[in-house]
């Protein structure tokens, strides 16, 4: 019996993960090291080398994403000259860059980063000095000449400028995000610019003794969220709208699959679908309320809502029949395998059996429920062990040790054990 239902597991997540990835994805174009997905045509990726070419690459997949609103970085740098043409164009655009966890922006490539109208570096932002191998000063020079020409139109901070003409060539200095929040380095729409906030400051009270205009107030948000300005600053429609990053944060980039787990309860709907894949497909389709799904893998179940569709996890339960999913967004790390004991409703429950003795308490623990929550009770009590209930009085006895099982007419017996969860795939929808 249980090898049986371990292969039907097995099949069914198989079959899952065919029938979701045989649907496919959004064709990806990519122009050099520049990338845009017809699924997310408002997104620009860069992963890789700024070369020689790259300006002309960035000209292209800007006609190719006409409507972009995000340019998301991953690159260790390159040319200079390239790298500020790029960051010319970002910044007339009005892209908000956006480095994710895991990435990394270094050299060349911070220049891009800040020219985003918005910007948040979530991963690694790295800067030094230009290098200059021809030993010409002169043309150095004018290369810092460029760069302070464009840095200062994008408002850069002042303290980011000092990092990075003090670093060597040959080292990388990458901001820790302490400096990322101490530095205002992220930046949303509407924020003034450091430069602008210095000069308020200065001026704050004219000659005459006349005071003028406090600046905009800045709210430093805790690290890795983008700073704001403070509400009152704001009004209309743009308190409400999210930004180009909120955004993409929240859009999910992946899904971990689980076998034999039942992420149970906070449903929002359940419905009757052909597979797993369609479940999953059901709950992407409900524009990020929905969270997580479980799947009756069953195929007994013939009648009735097969998936169920969660506003969040739920809460984990074992359940040899299940496939169940969790969407991650692009903030959310790769979960972890866990461990917890479980009372599988398939496997673990035996019908008119007692368990006498071991009760963890002189009185029934439960009066007028039902065995399945006799089960999640015992499974929520890490003092329980297994759980016996008397179907005539509708009495759950919870158990902190396992006698001798006897036979007992109408009564519901389960046993807890320990049991691991690791996805069994983490899809990604990229």
């Amino acid at each position: 019996m249980r090898v049986c239902v371990g292969v039907r597991r097995l099949l069914s997540v198989l079959l899952f993960l065919m029938s979701f990835t045989a649907a496919g994805f959004a064709a990806e174009r990519s122009f050099g090291p520049f990338s845009v997905n017809d699924g997310h045509p408002d997104v620009i990726a860069l992963n890789g080398e700024i070369g020689v070419g790259a300006a002309l690459d960035f000209r292209r997949v800007l006609q190719a994403a006409p409507n972009a609103k995000l340019f998301v970085l991953n690159s260790p740098g390159g040319t200079v000259e390239m790298a500020l043409l790029i960051a010319d164009d970002v910044h007339q655009r009005n892209l908000a860059t956006f480095i994710p966890k895991g990435s990394g922006c270094y050299s060349a490539c911070a220049y891009i980063f800040l020219a985003g109208n918005e910007r948040q570096v979530d991963g690694e932002l790295g800067v030094h000095q230009i290098s200059n191998d021809s030993g010409n000063l002169v043309s150095a020079q004018y290369s810092i000449s460029d760069i302070l020409d464009v840095l200062n139109r994008f408002n850069t901070p002042t303290e980011v400028l000092t990092v990075m003409f003090r670093t060597p060539p040959k080292d990388m200095h990458v901001f820790s995000q302490e400096e990322v929040a101490r530095f205002n380095i992220n930046r949303k729409p509407g924020t003034p610019a450091p430069a602008d906030a210095v000069k308020t400051a200065e001026h704050e009270f004219e000659p005459d003794g006349a005071a003028s205009s406090p600046p905009t107030p800045v709210v430093v948000a805790p690290s890795g969220v983008p700073a704001q300005t403070a509400p009152e600053a704001l009004s209309g429609p743009a308190q409400a709208k999210l930004s180009a990053i909120e955004e993409y944060a929240k859009r999910p980039t992946r899904m971990a699959v689980y076998t034999g787990l039942d992420l149970f309860g906070d449903d929002i709907s359940s419905l009757r679908t052909s597979d797993a894949a369609q479940c999953a497909k059901s709950c992407l389709s409900m524009n990020g309320q929905c969270k997580a799904f479980t799947f009756n893998a069953n195929p007994r179940g013939a009648r009735g809502p097969n998936c169920f569709l969660k506003s969040s996890e739920g809460t984990a339960d074992g359940n040899a029949v299940a496939v169940s999913g969790k969407f991650l967004s692009s903030a959310d790390p790769d979960p972890q395998q866990f461990s917890m004991g479980t009372i599988d409703p398939k496997l673990a429950l035996f019908k008119d059996v007692d368990l006498p003795g071991g009760d963890l308490s002189s009185r029934p623990s439960q009066k007028g429920g039902t065995a399945q929550q006799c089960r999640l009770a015992c499974i929520a009590d890490n003092r329980c062990i297994a759980f016996t209930f008397i179907q005539r009085k509708s009495e759950c006895w919870l158990k902190g040790a396992v006698g001798k099982p006897i036979f007992g007419q109408g009564m519901v017996t389960g046993v807890k054990k320990m049991q691991t969860f690791a996805p069994a795939s983490i899809i990604s929808l990229e």
